[in-house]
């Protein structure tokens, strides 16, 4: 009798404790809810919840020029993948060898694998591509390697003007410019958005082509009929339609299955209690949310923090006169624009091995202690020129803080945007002999 009052007794302590456990989670739940609506630009906790890749009508920022099909979202994705578009390298070694996957990496948050991507001129893959090397021949300065790493393509949808410095597009922040649409921006006067014009430099940029050869002997040229049917058959099978094609698949990669995206869709279990703090944290006192205010935490605005430019890291093809050190001012080439950078996404950073322009940081911890510090570590930017302000965090709420970083925003199944095999037949997203054998792929 004893016993079983003891174990009474026991259960109901434990029940409410449970109870009380819940009661404080709940409180936290309408806290964090509150203060994510009363933070977003329309008022309301939805702003920050992604759509459906395929509810194409709801992707923002499209190019008005480039209605998104599903026929232009799977040709765009098998030509994204597609080492066979490799119709122009510097050397016959890298024919058919790599692709813009190459240097966005699906599992490595559409990044490359290692601290600067190289399409022409790199060959193998190792662990995701983190072992990507010069092909024997091949010159520095005819590498087609970023001096700056690549931004990633993951919610891309939410971004106008593309690049660091928002070189590509017509619109938003680039009404303006005009007298700086020259060299590679000179696509801009197309009067297309910043996606569709980057594509369409970057088949240039990248040495890459659609011929004969890529339409007949690789399967492509019904793909481009069905999505371009509208267009006359001279009009039909080239690198805009491409473009147009890779631009309509680009804006579909969202990282919508991440933790805190089913959290902002009512399921209060997808966080736990550490991110949800964490999170708060995010809105509140550390002070993301001010310059990381899109629904995938980017935004199109510049400015300007001190990291180290990619020279300063070892980065192949770059030196400290590179224009894209400049960021936004080696664009406008306005005073008031220099060093100053676009608001990253901040979506998958689990995945990624590098991070700033410059690849400067290997951890999600230092990027966090750099931006508390809120001090230049960049020789050509002094400290009263950085839009950061030091931070104080406890211990505790710095993990708290990387914890959501990490691990509420990370949608581990990217490699759902990645085909399983391309109308080629070819290896991907290299087909390199040292690729091949990295990859598996025969």
């Amino acid at each position: 009798m004893n016993l079983k009052f003891l174990l009474s007794g026991f259960l109901l302590v434990v029940l409410i404790a449970a109870c009380a456990e819940d009661e404080a989670e709940s409180s936290l739940d309408v806290r964090l809810k509150q203060t994510i609506a009363s933070l977003s630009k329309s008022g309301e906790l939805s702003y920050f919840i992604m759509p459906d890749s395929d509810d194409y009508e709801a992707l923002p920022n499209q190019d008005p020029h480039n209605p998104i099909t599903k026929a232009k979202v799977e040709l765009g994705k098998a030509l994204f993948f597609e080492t066979g578009l490799a119709q122009n390298p510097k050397l016959a070694a890298c024919y058919e060898t790599y692709s813009c996957s190459s240097c966005h990496v699906p599992s490595r948050g559409f990044l490359p694998g290692r601290m600067q991507g190289i399409a022409d001129g790199g060959e193998g893959f190792g662990d995701f591509g983190s072992t990507r090397k010069i092909v024997e021949g091949y010159r520095e300065e005819d590498l087609d390697a970023q001096g700056t790493r690549p931004l990633t393509v993951m919610n891309v949808t939410y971004v106008t003007n593309t690049l660091w410095g928002g070189v590509f597009g017509a619109d938003d922040k680039n009404i303006g410019t005009e007298d700086q649409w020259i060299g590679l921006a000179e696509v801009n006067h197309t009067g297309f958005v910043g996606l569709e014009a980057q594509n369409i430099e970057g088949f240039d940029l990248h040495r890459l082509e659609i011929n004969d050869r890529v339409l007949n002997d690789f399967n492509y040229k019904n793909l481009f009929t069905m999505a371009f049917f509208d267009r006359p058959r001279q009009d039909r099978y080239n690198p805009e339609t491409a473009s147009f094609a890779m631009g309509a698949y680009l804006r579909t990669i969202l990282t919508n299955q991440a933790p805190f995206q089913d959290y902002l869709k009512g399921d209060s279990k997808a966080l736990t209690v550490n991110q949800k703090q964490g999170a708060l944290l995010f809105f509140g006192k550390a002070g993301c949310i001010t310059c990381h205010n899109s629904p995938s935490f980017s935004a199109m605005e510049f400015y300007a923090i001190g990291t180290k430019d990619m020279y300063e890291m070892g980065g192949l093809n770059t030196a400290v006169d590179d224009e894209r050190n400049f960021g936004r001012g080696g664009f406008t080439l306005r005073e008031e624009d220099m060093f100053k950078f676009k608001v990253p996404q901040l979506y998958n950073l689990k995945a990624y091995v590098t991070f700033f322009h410059g690849s400067s940081k290997n951890t999600i911890e230092e990027v966090v202690d750099f931006k508390l510090k809120a001090r230049s570590e960049n020789p050509l930017v002094s400290d009263d020129k950085i839009a950061l302000i030091p931070r104080d965090l406890t211990p505790l709420e710095k993990s708290q803080l990387i914890d959501f970083l990490t691990n509420a925003l990370y949608d581990d199944n990217m490699d759902r945007y990645a085909p399983t095999s391309l109308p080629s037949g070819l290896c991907f997203p290299n087909n390199d002999a040292l690729s091949r054998e990295d990859i598996g792929c025969d």
